[in-house]
């Protein structure tokens, strides 16, 4: 259960990381407007707003990976924390801009944390 655990919290990292990359170098370009669904006059706006975002999310990739490397007792506690970071971001993203981002962002969170709890 542990690898499972490791590689589910693994692939949440990769995910804030590509999601860092989009928000913060792609936003004005065919696949971040792909993402957020906006012409090239409101990502060009909306931009330094989306910089901030990726930053965020590369903030969140960080803290699963310094969780995975981490040697326990830190690594736990880590990775759970940045989780729960995971879950609530995504939680209060779906109910509050777009609903995607319930299955794309809380949903693999909440199966990491699952996984890292019962690994624990």
């Amino acid at each position: 259960m542990e690898i499972l655990a490791n590689v589910l919290v693994g692939l949440v990292a990769v995910l804030h990381g590509y999601i860092l990359v989009l928000e913060m170098f792609l936003w004005e370009r065919k696949p971040g407007r792909a993402l957020s669904g906006f012409d090239a006059e409101m990502a060009r706006a909306s931009a330094p707003l989306a910089a901030n975002q990726g930053l965020y999310n590369g903030f969140l990739a960080a803290g699963l990976v310094w969780g995975l490397l981490a040697d326990d007792p830190t690594g736990f506690p880590v990775r759970v924390f940045f989780l729960v970071c995971v879950l609530v971001a995504g939680v209060y993203g779906g109910l509050t801009a777009n609903r995607r981002i319930l299955v794309a962002q809380a949903l693999p969170g909440a199966l990491a944390l699952g996984a890292v709890l019962l690994a624990g």
